[in-house]
């Protein structure tokens, strides 16, 4: 039999897609990155996934697993390989109110997830853009971040087990509600955020919080970065740290997100510094809307806020969010998008758009950027737009970026993952004892290098 009808006869006929039947998976979400896989294979349940990891282990055959496929970074590429569509195993194996927790299969959707949780009285606070469509293993592999990250922590935070399949097919389960389990190595933990290198996450169980039941959600102007900094001590001071969500969108933004979402233009005149906050109470007849007016009147007698409106109803709430969320939108309007995650602290927050501006402009004067940021915990999507597409250049760029952020104490890669795009900055920052470990877990975890290959690490000199 040839691999493909092996394949068949484990997931099914219709299952297996080959030849033309898999050009609808040859893109990633940003349109940059193109492959021809060598099929797709769609298991539903863990024995299926696991069989046909013994099959690929057994005929040398690279493995790509993906999910939603809304990667960032060509983490999903998978020219000549097998693709692995989690996309069936959907189910949400339990929602536990008692424990405060729930357990999903690889292919739930995030917002599916969430839905679910709502209707049990809890929430699971990851959010993020593409929530209608990422799913649970890919959320996982790239440790996810987004909004609610200050409050409630990323990915890895939120996940208390994971069940997964190694690449010679074994299952491993260390699905848990355990807070606690001081049993050795953390093999979860290992497996987060390493995008489908080390094993193929199945099925995880989350924490879970308790649902507020009330929001203060407001959108501010502001003379400076420092000024909102002030503000997000102010807030999570006076709140017991309920804020949710602090969010900077930059003068820019706000026309850029005026032209071309002119139905989210903002409701107050921006500023050089504006800021969508979001705290959130789960304390009955509690007013958190009141307990915010009070915080941003004492910041504006301060000088620190020039202009805020409070969302009054579930409407303007949802509006303010939705001139958030349409970042990625407003971005990759333009093909010449170099679009970087970094991570800084945040008193150095200004210090690396102030050095950008300077840098940026000696490699390339015609180039521009969009940076919108989750100022709560540092993260900055810092957008660059090139003057023309020259590799070398945008290359330039991307290695300033990079460098800049590292010098500052941060990180070049703070939420998206790695994939093929952040390789060389891997290669250039990244410890080198550190890389030679994690290469010593990729050889020990997958001596035949099948899953994922070419991803998270940079080839060795």
């Amino acid at each position: 039999m040839t691999l493909i009808e092996q394949l068949r006869a484990i997931v099914g006929d219709a299952n297996v897609l080959s030849g033309t039947d898999t050009a609808g998976w040859g893109e990633e979400w940003t349109g940059y990155y193109h492959w021809s896989p060598l099929a797709v294979v769609r298991p539903a349940s863990t024995e299926e996934v696991s069989r046909v990891m013994q099959l690929a282990s057994a005929t040398g055959t690279a493995v790509v697993p993906v999910g939603g496929n809304t990667s960032l970074n060509g983490g999903t590429k998978a020219e000549g390989a097998l693709m692995l569509s989690l996309a069936r195993m959907n189910r949400v194996r339990e929602v536990n109110p008692a424990t405060q927790t729930v357990t999903a299969e690889a292919g739930v959707i995030l917002q599916t997830l969430r839905d679910l949780v709502d209707e049990n009285g809890l929430v699971f606070p990851l959010t993020f853009g593409a929530q209608g469509s990422a799913m649970v293993g890919g959320f996982l592999s790239t440790n996810a971040g987004g909004s609610n990250v200050l409050r409630y922590g990323n990915t890895r935070m939120l996940c208390l087990g994971i069940e997964a399949v190694l690449a010679d097919g074994r299952v491993m389960n260390t699905l848990s509600s355990l807070r606690k389990d001081n049993t050795g190595y953390d093999l979860r933990d290992l497996l987060i955020g390493a995008e489908g290198t080390l094993g193929i996450i199945t099925a995880a169980v989350f924490k879970l919080a308790p649902r507020p039941v009330a929001y203060a959600t407001a959108l501010m102007s502001m003379h400076s970065l420092g000024a909102a900094l002030r503000l997000l001590n102010r807030i999570q001071a006076g709140t017991g740290g309920a804020v949710e969500a602090f969010e900077y969108m930059p003068h820019n933004y706000m026309l850029r997100l005026a032209e071309l979402r002119p139905d989210l233009a903002s409701p107050i005149a921006p500023g050089e510094v504006n800021i969508f906050v979001e705290a959130a109470t789960t304390v009955p007849g509690e007013d958190p809307t009141e307990r915010l007016q009070t915080l941003l009147a004492g910041a504006m007698e301060a000088g620190d806020v020039a202009d805020a409106v409070i969302a009054t109803s579930e409407q303007q709430r949802r509006r303010l969010w939705q001139m958030r969320g349409a970042a990625a939108e407003i971005t990759f309007t333009d093909p010449l998008v170099i679009d970087t995650d970094v991570a800084l602290p945040l008193d150095r927050l200004q210090t690396f758009l102030d050095n950008m501006a300077a840098r940026l402009g000696g490699i390339d004067p015609k180039a521009w950027t969009l940076v919108v940021a989750h100022l709560g915990d540092g993260n900055i999507h810092y957008s660059a737009y090139p003057g023309g597409p020259d590799e070398a250049v945008r290359a330039a760029i991307r290695a300033a970026i990079a460098e800049e952020a590292v010098m500052l104490g941060g990180t070049f890669s703070a939420e998206h993952g790695v994939g093929l795009s952040k390789l060389p900055e891997m290669a250039a920052h990244k410890d080198p004892v550190a890389l030679q470990v994690m290469r010593s877990i990729k050889r020990a975890l997958d001596p035949q290098g099948i899953l994922n290959p070419g991803k998270v690490l940079p080839a060795e000199d």
